[in-house]
């Protein structure tokens, strides 16, 4: 069974910054859906038209993607949502070229939904067998993010010991 979209934090709020209502409602059917792929996948689509900008949304995106094991389309929506938290964040959205200094990475929202996008991001290029570039992703998380918000230090654990498959939750 796969795992449900998780967009919560503990506390209730939503992860990565506040989401408009009528965008969350899209979000809560979806996850009631999600026996359903067609509908859950639907659902976060309108969800992502009626609120391209909403950072959760990209986040549910690549998580649904990914729990289906379609990779390529979870690779695909985590770089358009690197792309705009970059621009929203005011920083380059290559990830190579950014550095600690770059912006205040444990600020909430944008900083640290590009951060734990990085994150999952390398542990779908683990899953797609592309180890070095994983590792390429995790290296350079290292140098953004030396106390490990975001907890790529289990990823990073995973790739450098890999000698088979990768485990099984992206993000």
């Amino acid at each position: 069974m796969d795992q449900p979209i998780e967009l919560r934090m503990s506390n209730g709020r939503m992860a990565f910054g506040d989401v408009p209502e009528h965008i969350d409602e899209l979000l809560r059917e979806a996850v009631k859906a999600r026996d359903l792929p067609e509908a859950c996948e639907a659902l976060l689509w309108e969800a992502h038209r009626q609120g391209p900008r909403v950072l959760p949304v990209f986040y549910a995106l690549y998580k649904f993607y990914f729990n289906r094991k379609k990779l390529v389309e979870a690779e695909r929506v985590a770089r358009i949502g690197l792309d705009a938290a970059a621009l929203q964040g005011g920083f380059s959205a290559d990830w190579s070229q950014l550095t600690a200094t770059t912006t205040d990475w444990s600020a909430a929202g944008p900083a640290r939904f590009f951060l734990f996008t990085m994150k999952a991001l390398a542990f779908i290029e683990l899953r797609r067998h592309n180890r070095e570039k994983a590792l390429g992703i995790l290296a350079r998380m290292a140098e953004i993010d030396p106390a490990d918000q975001v907890g790529y230090g289990t990823i990073a654990a995973l790739a450098r010991g890999l000698d088979g498959e990768a485990g099984t939750a992206a993000g």
